[in-house]
This record gives structure tokens, C-alpha cells and sequence, in this order.
């Protein structure tokens, strides 16, 4: 072979590589974290917590002011997992609790992804195979709902925490301190491994739920007290990552994804967070129960230094991530989420969708552009899970509304002002989105018309629920 035709076949081979890899499907990477509030990032007006590195994020791509999860952790974990309002998806068992089990024949994003050639990583906190650390369902886990592989825990941290690898506890009542490191960690040698092929990275943190930890690296560093230091030693890994990605010359084809699984606890104080000037927090349905931060970011595709205010959510992630993927999403099923691609490359600035406000299995609120219609509440006072969460915030948040209130969010973020009485119009054209979404995803008295069970027991809130006034209490007898 002469040398003129073996330059020729290596110039061929280095465009051939080159087409090879602007056609490869682009990598996600998800960073989910756990109850961090709206104003919780110097990005979104944290007077006193610093976060240069999702500022920096925020900065190089996009920042969302109008992006929706759900009221609480197993909830908003299940609706990003199926693009689905959590009344709709199906629940393995026990269909009534706050922190559903998702059924095994739900289709994750993950399980649509594989379809495609990705490889699929869990790190952190699941959730979804029972609210527990020991005892939860195991067939549930992870590994069989489409991820390759996972290193995490399988519920919330309240009191602590098991890590498995797969299916099996490698540690029992780890170092609450070392669980950002370690997830990352666990990221970043996924991602090292595997990044010659497409992939899909699901990092859910357990911070800033509580109990809080951080690292001695970052412990009483932040002006913002432990909770300020838990959310800086998030910021210096989200870093990390970014620095991996471009290290490994993956910059421009990995959507990198910031957000939270909702509004802050705030009946933790001074370790619950911030959402000014958001109304509430955690287990409502008011803005700051339900907003949250948002940052995508994927230089040469997502715009720099770009702000949208569209009406956007956790459900979208799903079919977002399919488009993109060159999947489908699942034809056989209702899927709420939206193909919210052209808001990320910033080619629409704005989309014509209701988003609807579910605390747990009660529709609470419907948004409409920039009107939002808060329902009265009706389900019953006693038993309901609604009810159960009351304790959680202001009480002046957690009343019983009579009647419909409404509020225009586009002069009125904190929800001050009851507009009702001065926009019947308007109310009434919330009611009739409210009223579809009665009947097909369901509410506390009605299983929606497209919720899915898939063989599973399903009730509603009115209809099952056996109330029994408690009974008296007996006096001790005084001894003679």
C-alpha cells in the first residue's frame, strides 16, 4: 500500500470517527437532591449560601423559575421515574400510602433508555420499593427497573442509613458525612467506565434531607449554618462532575441536570431550607412546597446564560430524555410529561400546558400560564393522608380552604391576594381544567379513567376509608 492511499484511508477513518461521534445519542446526567428549597442556590438569591460551582452551571446554560416536582420524597421520585402525576402511576402495594412502592410493570426512564444502547446508573437515594431501610421489597429495587447498576440506599435518612451494591447491604448505618463524597465517587468511576457508550447517570442525593451531615471538610464553613454547609459540599461535587465530563471531552453531548425532589422541610428550622419568596414548603401544594431550582446544562445546546419561565416539571424529564434518545415513550399509557427539548435549546420561550397540584392523592391546584386556582377542599378531614402531613407547616398554609382562591403568579409569586372574586372568568376556566383532570388522573373521591393499576388493589381516599372515632379513654380507678 502506498503512502498517498494510506493517508487517504486515515483521513477517511478520523471522518468517519468524527460523524460516528456526533451521532452518538447524547448522555444525562440527573442530580436529584432531597428537599432543597427554591431559594436554597446563590443562583436563585441565597443571601448566605454560596454555590460557585451551579452558579457557574446556571451561567454556561440554562435556569428554570417555573419548574414543578411533587409535595414529598416517594411521590416526586415516582412521577420523574414515569412522566406520570403520582395518582396516575401504579403502586405495587399498600396503594394508599404517601410513599408509594411503583409497580414493576411501570416503565421507567431508565428501561427506555437501555432500550436504546445506554448504560444506566442509580446512585443514592431510591425510595421506591418501600419507605424503609430494612424490610423494603427487593424485586422493586434499582436493578429491575431498568438500571444497570446501583450503589445507594433504598429510603430516606431520617434516622439511618443502609447502602447497598445492586440488591446486597454492603453497610449497615454508614457515615451520614461521607454519603455526597461516596455517591459522587461512585458517579464518576460509572462514568469513567462507561462513557465510549451513551449513558444515563440518576445521581439522587440524600442531603439536604435530615438528619443533616457534612463532611469535616465543609463542617461550619458556610454562613448558612449546617444546612449551608451540606449544600456547599453538594456544589464542590456537582464541580466534580463537570470536570469529569469535560476532562473526558464529553461536554457538548451530556445534558447535565440540577434539581430538587421538592420545596424545603421547613418544620426542621434552621435545618429545612429556604424558598423565598416562595409561599410554604415541603407536603403543600403553594409554590414553594412544589417549585424548585432548576439548572440544564450542555454547552453548544442549550443556550448560555439563558433564564425561561415556562411551565415545565420532573414528569418532562421522561419524554425529554426519549426525544433526544431517539426512543419512544410508551404508547400503551397515559404519560403527562411534555417533549420540553425546544425550551432547553432555547428555540420556544414559552409553553401552552396546565400543570396540576396533587398532595398525594387530592387534587389541590391547576396553573394555567400565569393564573393559578387553588381548590376547596374536599376530602374527608379524618384518615386522609393530606390531612396527616398538616403538622409539617404554617398553619395558616395547612388550613382547609372553603372556596376556590386564585392568584396571578406573575405579580403575586408569594400568593398573597385572593383575585376570585375579581376574575370569575378566569376561575372558571380553571375549574373546567380542574374537572378534566378529576376524571381522567383522579382525585380523592374518583380513580382516574387512565390511572393505571395493573392488577393491583386501588382505592380512593372517600370511597374505602373506614373512619372510627377513637375510642374513650378508661380512667384508672383510685386504690381505696
Amino acid at each position: 500500500m502506498n503512502k498517498r492511499l494510506r493517508l487517504w484511508m486515515f483521513g477517511l477513518t478520523l471522518l468517519t470517527c468524527s460523524a460516528a461521534a456526533q451521532a452518538k445519542s447524547p448522555n444525562f446526567i440527573l442530580i436529584f437532591t432531597d428537599d432543597q428549597g427554591y431559594q436554597d442556590l446563590g443562583c436563585y438569591g441565597s443571601p448566605d449560601i454560596k454555590t460557585p460551582r451551579i452558579d457557574q452551571m446556571a451561567k454556561e446554560g440554562m435556569r428554570f423559575t417555573s419548574f414543578y416536582a411533587q409535595t414529598v420524597c416517594g411521590p416526586s421520585r415516582g412521577a420523574l421515574m414515569t412522566g406520570s402525576y403520582p395518582i396516575r402511576f401504579a403502586r405495587q402495594a399498600d396503594p394508599d400510602s404517601e410513599h408509594p412502592e411503583l409497580h414493576s410493570k411501570e416503565i421507567t426512564i431508565a428501561e427506555v433508555l437501555k432500550k436504546q444502547g445506554y448504560r444506566t446508573a442509580a446512585f443514592g437515594k431510591w425510595d421506591l420499593a418501600g419507605h424503609r431501610q430494612v424490610g423494603y421489597k427487593e424485586s422493586l429495587l434499582p436493578k429491575y427497573q431498568g438500571f444497570d447498576t446501583f450503589f445507594g440506599t433504598p429510603s430516606s435518612n431520617d434516622r439511618s442509613v443502609n447502602l447497598l451494591r445492586g440488591t446486597r447491604v454492603v453497610e449497615k448505618k454508614a457515615d451520614m458525612s461521607t454519603l455526597t463524597a461516596r455517591y459522587t465517587d461512585e458517579a464518576l468511576a460509572f462514568i469513567e467506565e462507561h462513557h465510549a457508550a451513551p449513558f444515563f447517570v440518576y445521581l439522587a442525593h440524600s442531603m439536604p434531607h435530615t438528619k443533616l451531615a457534612a463532611s469535616e471538610k465543609f463542617k461550619g464553613k458556610s454562613q448558612g449554618g449546617l444546612y449551608g454547609d451540606v449544600i456547599e459540599e453538594l456544589d464542590y461535587h456537582v464541580g466534580r462532575l463537570l470536570d469529569k465530563v469535560k476532562q473526558l471531552g464529553l461536554d457538548e453531548n451530556t445534558y447535565v441536570i440540577f434539581t430538587s425532589d421538592n420545596g424545603p422541610w421547613l418544620v426542621r428550622k434552621a435545618h429545612g431550607g429556604h424558598a423565598q419568596p416562595l409561599r410554604s414548603g415541603k407536603t403543600t401544594c403553594w409554590e414553594g412546597g412544589m417549585r424548585v431550582p432548576c439548572i440544564i446544562r450542555a454547552p453548544g445546546k442549550v443556550p448560555a446564560e439563558t433564564i425561561t419561565d415556562a411551565i415545565t416539571a420532573t414528569i418532562d424529564l421522561f419524554p425529554t430524555f426519549a426525544r433526544l434518545a431517539g426512543a419512544e415513550v410508551p404508547a400503551d399509557r397515559v404519560i403527562d410529561g411534555v417533549d420540553i427539548s425546544a425550551i432547553m435549546h432555547g428555540q420556544q420561550d414559552s409553553l401552552k400546558r396546565p400543570y396540576y397540584y396533587y398532595q398525594h392523592d387530592c387534587l389541590r391546584g391547576v396553573r394555567s400560564g400565569k393564573w393559578k386556582l387553588m381548590l376547596p377542599h374536599t376530602e374527608p378531614v379524618l384518615g386522609s393522608i393530606a390531612t396527616k402531613w398538616r403538622g409539617h407547616v404554617n398553619p395558616a398554609d395547612s388550613k382547609r380552604l372553603t372556596s376556590a382562591q386564585l392568584y396571578n403568579l406573575e405579580t403575586d409569586l408569594s400568593e398573597t391576594t385572593d383575585l376570585a372574586a375579581q376574575h370569575p372568568e378566569v376561575v372558571a376556566e380553571l375549574m373546567t381544567l380542574a374537572k378534566w383532570a378529576q376524571t381522567d388522573i383522579g382525585d380523592h373521591n374518583h380513580f382516574g379513567t387512565n390511572a393505571r393499576t395493573f392488577g393491583a388493589k386501588r382505592r380512593t381516599l372517600s370511597q374505602d376509608w373506614k373512619f372510627k372515632a377513637p375510642a374513650p379513654k378508661k380512667r384508672k380507678q383510685k386504690a381505696n
